[in-house]
């Protein structure tokens, strides 16, 4: 707010003869003018927006950003797209998930905590900073469900 509109009100209010309706109405357009400039500083820092996946390829970079070398092959996206779950040629399953305005990645090693319910997949990484994650997959759930089934055996084979 610019000194002389502060410098204003504040003579303004002072004055033993104002109306207290007219300090009621400055008051709240000083608070009025404050929120918006507030707002608009937020909208500048880009704080918070609705983050989501853009597409399938969003996710790949993700992916490939979160794990040096990971090459990404196959991808699922949440419907909210909120979330994905990315696989490489090696099998590696990687879970992308919003947190905050921003998207992080952390690798699935076991099938434990992972949870199959008709269309949605709930998937518990063990990291509890990470936290568990429901994804809606709609029929792709079922498919990415068995795979993940598979993600333990096919990890002692390897080694």
């Amino acid at each position: 707010m610019s000194g002389k509109l502060a410098e204003t009100i504040t003579t303004l209010i002072a004055r033993p003869d104002t109306e207290p309706w007219l300090v009621l109405t400055a008051e709240t357009l000083v608070s009025l003018v404050m929120v918006l400039g507030l707002y608009g500083l937020a909208r500048a820092m880009r704080l918070g927006g609705d983050v989501r996946l853009i597409d399938a390829d969003h996710a790949i970079r993700l992916a490939e950003a979160a794990i040096a070398g990971f090459d990404a092959r196959e991808v699922t996206l949440d419907r909210a797209r909120i979330g994905a779950l990315v696989r490489n040629g090696e099998g590696r399953v990687l879970l992308i998930r919003r947190h905050g305005a921003r998207f992080v990645g952390r690798e699935v090693t076991s099938h434990e905590g992972i949870r199959l319910d008709r269309h949605t997949l709930t998937l518990e990484t063990g990291d509890p900073r990470f936290g568990p994650l429901t994804l809606d997959l709609g029929e792709q759930a079922q498919i990415w469900a068995a795979s993940l089934r598979r993600l333990h055996a096919d990890q002692e084979h390897a080694a």
